[in-house]
C-alpha cells in the first residue's frame, strides 16, 4: 500500500498537517485525534459516545465517513507542496459491520500521488476487549488546491 520511497514536497508536512487537522472544527466534535502522520499516511482516532451513535447505539456512518474522509485527506496532504491545500472531489464507503466498539481508528494511506490528483484507501477498525474489526473501507479522491485565498491547508 504505502511506497515507502515517497518523500514529502514540504519539509515541514507534519506541524502543517497537525496544523491543519487543531483548525477542524468536526474532529473538535467528534473528540478525535490524529495519531500517526507518516509521509503518504494518517491514522485519526476517537472514543466512541453517545452523541455520536445512530439509534442502534453503534457509531453513526455519518461520523465513520468524516473520520475516513479526514484521513485519507492528511495521508494526501502530507505529500503536497507547502503552499497546497487539498479538497475531496470524490469518495465511496463500504460499510462491512456495525461500527461497534469502545474506540475507533480511520487509516489513510496513499495509493498514488499526483500534482492534480492524488487516490486515497481508508480503511475504519472498531476495537473492543482487545480485538479489531474492520468496520468500513473507502476510496477517496483528493485535489491539489492552490493560489485561492480562500482555502488554506
Amino acid at each position: 500500500m504505502q511506497n515507502a520511497s515517497w518523500i514529502p514536497k514540504d519539509s515541514q508536512y507534519q506541524q502543517r498537517v497537525q496544523d491543519s487537522f487543531a483548525r477542524q472544527g468536526v474532529m473538535r466534535t467528534l473528540g478525535a485525534s490524529l495519531e500517526r502522520l507518516e509521509p503518504g499516511a494518517a491514522d485519526i482516532g476517537l472514543d466512541w459516545a453517545s452523541g455520536l451513535t445512530q439509534q442502534h447505539g453503534f457509531l453513526h456512518a455519518g461520523v465513520v465517513s468524516t473520520a475516513l474522509d479526514s484521513a485519507c485527506g492528511y495521508a494526501a496532504y502530507s505529500l503536497m507542496p507547502a503552499d497546497a491545500a487539498v479538497l475531496t472531489i470524490e469518495f465511496k464507503i463500504n460499510l462491512l459491520a456495525p461500527a461497534k466498539g469502545q474506540r475507533f481508528r480511520m487509516e489513510g494511506r496513499v495509493l498514488k500521488p499526483g500534482r492534480t490528483i492524488t487516490v486515497c484507501e481508508g480503511r475504519a477498525y472498531a476495537l473492543q476487549d482487545q480485538k479489531e474489526t474492520l468496520i468500513a473501507t473507502m476510496n477517496c479522491t483528493l485535489m491539489v488546491v492552490t493560489e485561492r485565498a480562500d482555502i488554506r491547508g
